[in-house]
């Protein structure tokens, strides 16, 4: 199991205890909501609820081509999960790089951070922005002035 997946299911081990020991006790409804509960954590804290991920050097060819930017990413950061979700189905238009899947997107974030593996970085025309509010990625968009 690769370290994006541990705390997911990290979540779904603790969410089936919590849930045995309430059905146990006799309390089947609470324990069916927490279980729901811990099943939606694990979702969000997954790297299902981001855009497919692609290797550093083919995302920054493809942003250099169409100029979108690049997120640098990984799973269970909260700042991450942020810029995704508030960005929507716009997150689709971006080039997302996993640090922890891509050696060279993580070697990518520290030489711009100082050594450190800082996310979200969003390269834009070969410019980092560390952790950017995210209403200025989507205005990054090619297509965002028309919609």
């Amino acid at each position: 199991m690769t370290r994006a997946w541990f705390l997911p299911v990290l979540l779904l081990l603790c969410g089936s205890v919590v849930a045995a020991g309430l059905v146990s006790s006799g309390s089947p409804g609470p324990a069916a909501s927490g279980l729901l509960l811990f099943v939606l954590f694990a979702a969000v804290n997954s790297p299902l609820v981001f855009p497919r991920s692609m290797g550093a050097l083919e995302a920054q060819r493809r942003g250099a081509v169409d100029g979108r930017p690049v997120v640098f990413w990984r799973p269970g950061c909260p700042y991450c999960l942020r810029l995704r979700i508030r960005l929507g189905r716009r997150a689709r238009e971006l080039h997302w790089v996993d640090i922890w899947r891509d050696p060279a997107g993580a070697a990518a974030v520290r030489a711009v951070n100082d050594g450190d593996e800082t996310v979200p970085t969003v390269m834009m025309a070969g410019v980092p922005h560390v952790n950017p509010d995210p209403a200025w990625v989507r205005e990054q968009l090619p297509s965002a002035h028309h919609r």
